[in-house]
């Protein structure tokens, strides 16, 4: 078998995704597709950012605590709000909502890790309140991070697979350039030539110790959108370890 191909289209990743990874991003759409947040319930990490946009209706974001809000609207608004504290933040539409109730979501801001990504986080990782996919890491030289995500595309119809190469700083790892891999069939049939590389999104990983984290996505294709997935060690690898 051939690894020519595969080995070139990894070191290209790499070479791409040779940026910084600070302080994440994520954004959080009010309506669009109907009287909700989208996601309504997001977990980021202290110093995160969350920029709140209109998907579509009249709309505005007001937080519990007052710490932001805008005036209600039907054009595309975005307001973006950074969170210094852990704790959990409730924001609404003053439209369509209150405080915990109607159109609502929720922030949940986790204490900063002191947890440092390093060759024990290879493995594989999953959550186990949806046991059936997951994802293989593996921590390579110069900051570099594979992922992998075995999982299902949102209709239910078929495997899905898609992942790439990434940074990580700290106890974040951040893939900016995914790709799905499409085409393929079982030996004897296989066609290198058939396969389509297509272009996914973004994944963000972020541990808080050695065998718990989170994954959240981000993804222009349609059916995956934005969200997030918590993730607990599976396996790890023999001759690895992890304090």
């Amino acid at each position: 078998m051939r690894m020519d191909k595969p080995i070139r289209w990894f070191v290209g990743l790499l070479l791409l995704s040779t940026a910084p990874c600070w302080a994440a991003n994520f954004t959080v759409t009010a309506g669009g597709s109907g009287l909700v947040f989208t996601p309504a319930s997001l977990t980021i990490s202290v110093g995160d950012t969350v920029t709140f946009v209109n998907g579509g209706g009249f709309h505005n974001v007001v937080a519990d605590d007052g710490s932001f809000s805008n005036g209600p609207s039907t054009s595309i608004w975005s307001i973006s709000h950074t969170y210094t504290a852990a704790g959990t933040f409730g924001y609404y539409c003053a439209v369509h909502g209150s405080p915990g109730a109607g159109m609502f979501g929720t922030i949940v801001v986790q204490a900063a890790s002191t947890v440092n990504i390093g060759p024990g986080f290879t493995g594989a990782w999953y959550d186990p309140a949806q046991s059936g996919h997951g994802l293989f890491l593996e921590v390579l030289q110069n900051n570099a991070v594979l992922a992998w995500w075995f999982t299902f595309n949102p209709a239910g119809t078929e495997q899905s697979w898609f992942g790439g190469v990434g940074t990580y700083s700290g106890n974040t790892a951040v893939i900016t350039q995914v790709i799905q891999t499409t085409g393929g069939r079982w030996i004897p049939n296989f066609d290198p030539s058939k396969l389509v590389q297509i272009p996914w999104g973004t994944l963000t990983f972020t541990f808080t110790d050695c065998n718990n984290g989170r994954v959240d996505f981000n993804s222009p294709v349609p059916g995956y959108g934005v969200g997030s997935m918590n993730l607990t060690r599976l396996t790890l690898p023999a001759g690895l370890t992890c304090p």
